[in-house]
């Protein structure tokens, strides 16, 4: 430092200048080693990630609904409550359906023993044309034996014409015990009881009353949980009407919605990680990409954009794609429809396809198809009880 009369002038020293560009120096390095290492991991790493907040947990809604006509008279399952596959959750009323079963029953019953005399008269027809012929053999022999007697004068020509008329009554009463047979045998033609034209038509009308009275119960066509219950007791409802839904949550995915220039690379199998805002990070689910959407969300909006009318403004557009989870997982840590997701895709791999690969999915039930076989099985009852034999 140096003085002077007027004040004091301080000068900087060499040192302070080294250290003023040493830490410029270093800051400089600084940024360029953390953009060398953030280019190094983008291209490592970051690149072959998709992420996207917009996605939610989706999945089948299954709606509960009658096939009849009729007033509830119970109601098993409320909201959120768990019900099983086949476990009846609606009652009508079937008091009218049980009287028409009833009727339809009884038709059978009385159908199955005509048809069964049918096949008895059949029997009877076939004795009556034996003994038919017999009386024809028996009239032949007869007139034989005059013919044969007749030259020594021991029979005389009206006998002799009494048996010629005998054999042919005979043969007329033959021919039409055969028609009576023949007539017989074309009702039951090819048939058996149960197979019998008419027995057929009482059994379809006891299959419809069957399950006419059946479908007063409504069973949860899949295991689940109940939500959006509407029906009340002593309500008067008809086909269609929607009474409730059962969400089975263990088959639940998530449609998360990426923009248009993140779809590139992606791929159907892909691997995928998602994690639910509800239980936070520390809960990784593991998926894969199982499809993706035919259109954008505002293609298929109540009311999709008409960018043709001139007023146009670019938006990016994202299109839903569908990730399905590990049931396993699902399991420990059940999810909600509708809750948000955080989802990152692998996209490292892209030699997949987008679309010829999708699988199909099959969702089925099989809770209705016992009403046509206990019909059945009451059919066969019915007929074996009332068959002749």
């Amino acid at each position: 430092m140096s003085e002077t009369q007027q004040g004091i002038v301080v000068t900087q020293t060499p040192t302070s200048n080294t250290k003023r560009k040493l830490l410029m120096t270093l800051l400089v390095l600084a940024i360029l080693f953390a953009a060398a290492a953030y280019a190094l991991y983008y291209f490592l790493v970051v690149r072959f990630h998709e992420m996207t907040d917009d996605a939610y947990v989706n999945g089948n809604v299954v709606q509960i609904t009658p096939q009849v006509t009729g007033t509830v008279i119970s109601v098993n399952a409320d909201d959120t409550q768990i019900v099983t596959a086949g476990e009846p959750v609606v009652v009508l009323d079937d008091a009218d359906a049980r009287v028409a079963l009833q009727q339809a029953e009884a038709n059978l019953a009385q159908t199955v023993r005509q048809v069964s005399g049918l096949f008895v008269d059949n029997d009877q027809y076939l004795a009556q044309v034996a003994q038919r012929q017999a009386d024809l053999s028996r009239a032949q022999d007869d007139l034989r034996r005059r013919l044969t007697v007749a030259q020594t004068g021991a029979v005389s020509e009206e006998e002799i014409s009494h048996a010629r008329d005998a054999v042919k009554a005979a043969i007329a009463a033959l021919d039409a015990s055969q028609q009576q047979l023949a007539s017989s045998r074309a009702l039951t033609v090819n048939t058996t009881i149960a197979t019998h034209p008419n027995v057929l038509a009482a059994a379809a009308k006891v299959r419809d009353a069957y399950l006419a009275n059946a479908r007063n119960t409504l069973p949860a066509p899949v295991a689940g949980y109940v939500a959006k219950r509407s029906v009340q007791v002593g309500q008067r409802v008809s086909p269609g009407t929607p009474l409730m839904s059962v969400v089975p949550l263990n088959a639940v995915r998530v449609d998360a919605n990426f923009k248009e220039v993140q779809l590139e690379h992606m791929r159907i199998g892909q691997p995928v990680e998602v994690t639910a805002d509800v239980y936070g990070p520390s809960v990784v689910y593991h998926g894969k990409v199982a499809g993706f959407s035919a259109g954008t969300g505002s293609a298929f909006s109540l009311l999709p954009a008409q960018n043709a009318t001139g007023n146009w403004i670019k938006v990016v557009q994202r299109l839903p794609v569908r990730i399905e989870l590990d049931p396993k997982e699902l399991s420990s840590h059940p999810l909600r429809i509708g809750l948000s997701m955080q989802v990152d895709v692998k996209v490292k791999d892209d030699s997949g396809g987008k679309l010829v690969e999708a699988p199909n999915t099959v969702n089925q039930t099989q809770v209705f198809r016992k009403f046509g076989d206990e019909a059945d099985a009451e059919i066969a009852r019915i007929i074996a009880q009332n068959s002749s034999g």
